[in-house]
């Protein structure tokens, strides 16, 4: 951990959380949703910093669709982060390189490589240079986090999600780290939050968790945890992005249970097993391996009881301008009659402003 990081987390401990807050408030920031919208005029953005203000949100998320222009995102991130100043919104992309970029030559942003080509081209010294740029300019745009690196092996060349679109960086876990530090120390340098993900990995999948339901039970080895090991052994993950990813041994016998539903990969590998006390995040939850098997309700109540601290939700599929306001029902209707639940919703909010405090 470099040491100005190192000293934040250190303060963090004698300041989080930032201030009294609601129970209403503390469930507003496990929830990070998509809206509608490009530009700072539209209803869908004013609506997004309206939540914002109101501390029943905390942060959105971007898909190209939000983006018109490098100018209009900068003014709606000023929007956002203007609508929470003192506990600034996570603002949040899909940045990888390669096929997967909110951010685009099209608007005038430098596009960098897959993680792959990255990889066979430079050493992990000269591929920090690269993400350290590329960071500097998403950070310029107002962006708070980045949701990456992949930290999966590339273990199935046939795989649908990773190996086709160079997603990975090697099938090797001392070179999968390696390179992932890269990328977050890159955006480190830019005061950027980055999130490695798909744990508990997603290199050796045979299928796409955006479609349907993904079985990784035959093709999963513990060797995909090593980076996520090692990285959060060092201490420089600031989320895990939990995937949509069905494991008989890890799903209590139910035949249906994702590791982003899962108490036994999130409390207990992640947390328990490799120590990680960070931010947990869920993968996009409205793709078809959660959406075509759970209630929103399910999801929501579910996730929580597993670990998970943010709720990402693209509204993609649901399509609802008030979906966020649906969420937080729900939290705060478990949060009332089980002081388990509401006592999960506190542990994560002291986890999600003590990141915020840092990025601040």
């Amino acid at each position: 951990m470099r040491p100005i990081f190192a000293a934040a987390f250190a303060c963090l401990a004698l300041v989080a959380p930032a201030q009294a807050a609601t129970l209403e408030e503390m469930a507003g920031q496990m929830i990070v949703i998509g809206f509608d919208g490009k530009s700072a005029e539209d209803p869908g953005v004013k609506a997004m910093a309206g939540e914002l203000a109101a501390g029943r949100l905390g942060g959105v998320m971007y898909l190209k669709k939000n983006v018109a222009s490098l100018a209009a995102v900068a003014k709606m991130n000023a929007e956002f982060r203007a609508a929470s100043p003192d506990l600034p919104p996570f603002i949040t992309l899909d940045q990888e390189g390669g096929a997967v970029e909110r951010l685009t030559k099209d608007v005038g942003f430098t596009e960098i490589p897959n993680a792959a080509t990255i990889a066979a081209d430079n050493s992990p010294e000269a591929a920090e240079a690269i993400y350290a740029e590329m960071a500097k300019g998403i950070a310029a745009q107002g962006f708070t986090v980045n949701f990456g690196p992949v930290a999966d092996l590339n273990i199935n060349p046939n795989n649908q999600v990773i190996a086709k679109f160079g997603r990975a960086y090697s099938a090797d876990p001392e070179t999968v780290t390696a390179y992932d530090r890269a990328f977050i120390e890159g955006h480190h340098k830019a005061g950027l939050a980055t999130a490695l993900k798909h744990f508990p990995g997603h290199g050796s999948s045979t299928a796409d968790s955006h479609e349907g339901f993904v079985d990784i039970t035959k093709t999963w080895s513990e060797d995909e945890l090593e980076p996520y090991r090692e990285l959060i052994g060092e201490g420089v993950v600031d989320m895990v992005m939990v995937g949509h990813l069905y494991h008989a041994d890890y799903a209590d016998d139910d035949g249906q249970t994702p590791s982003s539903l899962s108490a036994r990969w999130i409390d207990g590998v992640l947390r328990t097993d490799l120590g990680f006390d960070g931010v947990v995040i869920s993968d996009d939850l409205e793709m078809g391996a959660i959406r075509d098997h759970f209630t929103l309700e399910q999801t929501v109540v579910e996730g929580v009881k597993a670990g998970m601290d943010i709720l990402l939700f693209s509204n993609t599929g649901y399509q609802r301008p008030g979906l966020s306001k649906e969420v937080l029902a729900i939290l705060m209707e478990h949060a009332e009659k089980d002081p388990a639940f509401a006592k999960r919703i506190e542990q994560s909010y002291e986890r999600i402003v003590a990141l915020k405090r840092r990025l601040g």
